[in-house]
């Protein structure tokens, strides 16, 4: 159907590092997102502070600009520090500049998410635990978040599928993903539209099977729930 001049296993290739960073991305998302709810939730008013500002600053500032700020501004400053230190010129990868930006900003989201998920919990599970005298941490693990997943699930859901399209930003810092090798194929051949639609196609089936995905878990997640 569409004549990709042999480039198909170039814009492939990028694709599977596409979804690298997307899955790494989501487990620093869902990590920094734990730790802010239980911040957000805790009795520290230094913890409840630092988590505020963190989700309040990372939802105020354009994706886009946060990655060209970690990337190239970060760069600089790390080797500021390094010559101070005598330490030789530090190249940070794009992979890993695009994977932890992508994942702290979405762990500010996600932070939102999991705080609604653990406030949903019913208190008298979590009361009961705790009258067996269950510590605290245990009760966390084994009762508040496992309720906790079910609901949950929606915002994650919605957070992972922006996460998967967000990737393509990664593009602009140099990391050869399904999009950079498209713009350096259409350039090529001059048929941008023909990779870019290539490339559209395939976040599309991503995001598709990551639906699939989704519902299956909150079907799992919802045995034993009355719908009403």
């Amino acid at each position: 159907m569409f004549d990709l001049h042999g480039y198909f296993p170039m814009i492939l290739e990028g694709m599977t590092l596409t979804i690298e960073v997307a899955l790494l991305s989501l487990l620093i998302a869902v990590i920094l997102g734990l730790f802010g709810a239980i911040a957000k939730l805790s009795k520290s008013r230094i913890a409840r502070s630092i988590a505020t500002v963190y989700t309040t600053l990372i939802r105020g500032i354009p994706d886009l600009v946060l990655m060209t700020i970690i990337y190239y501004g970060g760069q600089i400053q790390v080797n500021n520090i390094g010559d101070a230190l005598g330490w030789d010129y530090i190249d940070i990868s794009p992979f890993v500049a695009g994977t932890l930006t992508i994942g702290f900003i979405f762990g500010a989201y996600m932070t939102e998410t999991f705080r609604g998920g653990i406030l949903a919990v019913s208190h008298g599970e979590i009361e009961a635990a705790l009258a067996f005298g269950m510590p605290s941490w245990k009760v966390f693990l084994r009762i508040t978040l496992p309720l906790m997943v079910r609901h949950a699930l929606p915002g994650f859901g919605n957070n992972w599928m922006v996460l998967a399209k967000t990737t393509a930003l990664v593009s602009v810092i140099g990391l050869h993903d399904m999009m950079y090798n498209a713009g350096v194929a259409g350039g090529a051949t001059r048929q941008p539209f023909t990779f870019f639609l290539v490339v559209a196609l395939m976040f599309l089936s991503i995001t598709g099977i990551s639906d699939l995905g989704l519902r299956w878990a909150n079907r799992r997640y919802s045995v034993g729930v009355r719908k009403v």
